[in-house]
């Protein structure tokens, strides 16, 4: 494992930018540090990384992860989520904690919508029969990214949307003064409008939301 983190690190050392980084990290509020690396330079650096044949196997997900995640740099994490894609269609059952653990550590909307949306939108296609409960748990919790998660997993479902798991979290989030929470709400329903228009306006219509979840939930309905 150290082999291949030491070998992504020196190539990220290899083309950092400290003007690149002051940016980066300012526009993240400063609560990561950056190499300095714009998007589409560190993707094509990351690439060798992700070739099927160098990948660990899926038994070490857990511990590479984890060690992504520890280091300080943001660009590790950014590559943790294109990592964890490599594998989410073979997901195990038990990797839904690993997802949760990377919503719940180092915490902001550039890793958590990626994981909600992507990886836990896949995992529980696989796994359907625990959508429910996650989801219920989610929202059950004071964590606001983890509420945000129970919203955004459903984001890419279309036809496939679960209106009344929705309806449920959007319901036990009313009221939230959290601007991630009520910008969630927004764009679940702005992207199901795209499926189903009337279902969101008569949504809008019978439900008390924020103006920012309303105004982001109508966006796209003429």
């Amino acid at each position: 494992m150290h082999s291949y983190l030491d070998a992504l690190a020196a190539e990220y050392q290899s083309i950092a930018d400290p003007k690149i980084a002051a940016s980066q990290s300012a526009y993240m509020r400063h609560q990561f540090y950056f190499f300095g690396i714009k998007a589409p330079d560190r993707r094509q650096l990351e690439k060798p990384f992700l070739i099927k044949s160098y990948l660990p196997p899926i038994e070490e997900l857990d511990k590479y992860v984890k060690a992504l995640w520890a280091k300080k740099e943001r660009d590790f994490q950014l590559f943790a989520l294109d990592f964890c894609t490599k594998y989410m269609k073979r997901f195990r059952e038990k990797d839904i904690r690993l997802l949760e653990y990377m919503v719940e550590h180092k915490s902001w909307w550039d890793t958590v919508d990626a994981i909600a949306y992507k990886l836990m939108g896949n995992y529980f296609k696989l796994y359907p029969q625990h959508q429910e409960k996650y989801a219920k748990k989610w929202l059950a919790t004071d964590n606001m990214w983890l509420q945000r998660s129970a919203l955004l997993f459903q984001l890419k479902y279309k036809e496939n949307l679960d209106t009344g798991l929705l309806t449920f979290g959007i319901e036990s989030l009313l009221g939230s003064k959290e601007f991630f929470i009520n910008k969630a709400i927004g764009w679940v329903l702005r992207e199901y409008s795209r499926t189903n228009p009337n279902w969101v306006m008569e949504f809008v219509d019978n439900h008390e939301l924020s103006n920012l979840s309303k105004r982001e939930a109508l966006r796209l309905i003429k």
